[in-house]
């Protein structure tokens, strides 16, 4: 289905935007998580969105109102850093499974690096059924084209086989 889809449409980026190469990869690797029967939660993000929409409403009254606006923007970085920091995916575990913590899918790309870093951990680690994280770090020049097309074909094996590293040590405990 991805190698149709990719024949059709095939994924491209500037080469030499190291944001726009992390976000493609980051989108491809929430595709291969999500067809590997994890559902995406999303309640992390919610709660984020709350908190923005909860300060710019008291951002809109402070502009109207006489006193000085407090710095509430400190609180959201906060929450931010401390449960975010790298991740682009939060999961619940797959659907009958007896898993019953989902994992945190995170990525790094430094500013003038190649080397792209996916760890996949558990939502949960101090959960009984989590596992040790697992962490595949290779070069992007191995994913793309010269023209920066996404061989997604080599992407998704990478990826695919990260989670079944990850799953293959649960099964081994």
């Amino acid at each position: 289905m991805a190698s149709s889809s990719a024949a059709k449409n095939p994924k491209k980026t500037n080469l030499l935007d190291h944001h726009s190469i992390k976000h493609l990869l980051d989108e491809s690797v929430a595709e291969v998580v999500k067809s590997r029967a994890y559902a995406e939660d999303s309640r992390l993000s919610n709660v984020r969105l709350l908190i923005g929409s909860i300060i710019i409403a008291i951002a809109l009254l402070a502009q109207f109102y006489p006193k000085k606006f407090p710095e509430n923007r400190d609180f959201l970085i906060f929450i931010s850093y401390t449960k975010e920091k790298n991740a682009i995916l939060f999961t619940y575990p797959p659907a009958g499974s007896f898993n019953s913590t989902g994992l945190v899918v995170s990525s790094k790309l430094p500013r003038f690096s190649d080397m792209y870093t996916l760890t996949i951990a558990s939502a949960d680690p101090k959960s009984i059924s989590a596992n040790k994280p697992v962490v595949l770090t290779k070069s992007v020049t191995k994913w793309f084209t010269k023209d920066g097309v996404l061989v997604e074909g080599l992407f998704w094996k990478d990826v695919e086989k990260l989670i079944d590293d990850y799953n293959g040590d649960r099964k081994s405990k």
